[in-house]
């Protein structure tokens, strides 16, 4: 999907991907053909569609959302507008109760994410008092957090925070020991653009095989002998960079 969107937006670039069988659970989940069924039950809905979607969903929808911005989009739209929001249930669960908005949303979910339960919680805290906790909001465990955290009974620093927003918190905060309720990978990059400063996983079965399917060998096989590119066909491209174009708008 994140091939298919630089394709989008870049039309005039060539974008290539070093391994075709480098997909997405999250995507997955949901195809054209039933979001196009989901609005007809919901016939004057808006279609909020997360980015790990494919071209052909975010050609249905209209707005596309990263976690990063989702609120933002989310609270732009009127009031009075019913909602549909796709394809993550536990980012929708969040949205939903940070917003107070109401929202159908589609029982879809990251294998990775989902994976990161409570209970590992409960453990890496009782193990680490005193480390900061980090929450992506597809994890299984963030709407539990954020009531536990309302309800008085999670203690200590709680963030639910995009990757991107994990790094920038990391780099600011005066704590030096983190929790962090995510795909693993981001680690490597959390010690390196901090320093002095431990980061524990969640989980560490946190793994995405599909990202890990792009290697450096592959990434190399691809750029020398120019294969595996990616371009999304019109009229697909020009109906789903509507709705990136409407996401870029209001953030």
């Amino acid at each position: 999907f994140m091939a298919e969107t630089a394709s989008i937006i870049c039309p005039e670039k060539r974008v290539l991907l070093p391994d075709l069988e480098a997909g997405c659970s999250l995507a997955a989940t949901i195809n054209a053909e039933q979001l196009r069924a989901w609005k007809a039950e919901h016939p004057n809905a808006v279609v909020v569609a997360y980015v790990n979607t494919t071209a052909e969903v975010k050609a249905e929808s209209d707005y596309c959302c990263t976690s990063t911005n989702a609120l933002k989009v989310v609270q732009a739209i009127p009031p009075d507008k019913e909602i549909l929001f796709l394809p993550d249930m536990f980012l929708g669960a969040y949205i939903q109760k940070v917003t107070g908005r109401k929202m159908h949303i589609w029982p879809g979910e990251c294998h990775v994410h989902a994976g990161i339960r409570p209970r590992d919680i409960d453990a890496m805290r009782a193990a680490h008092p005193q480390a900061e906790l980090l929450v992506h909001p597809e994890c299984g465990c963030s709407s539990s957090c954020m009531y536990y955290q309302a309800t008085g009974d999670l203690k200590g620093e709680v963030h639910i925070l995009s990757t991107e927003g994990m790094v920038k918190h990391a780099r600011q905060s005066p704590a030096t020991e983190f929790i962090v309720a995510t795909e693993i990978g981001i680690l490597h990059r959390l010690k390196k653009e901090t320093s002095g400063k431990t980061f524990y996983p969640a989980n560490e079965r946190a793994i995405c095989e599909y990202m890990k399917k792009i290697t450096l060998d592959k990434v190399l096989r691809s750029l020398r002998e120019e294969i595996y590119e990616i371009r999304v066909p019109e009229p697909t491209a020009s109906k789903a960079r509507r709705a990136i174009e409407r996401m870029l708008a209001i953030v």
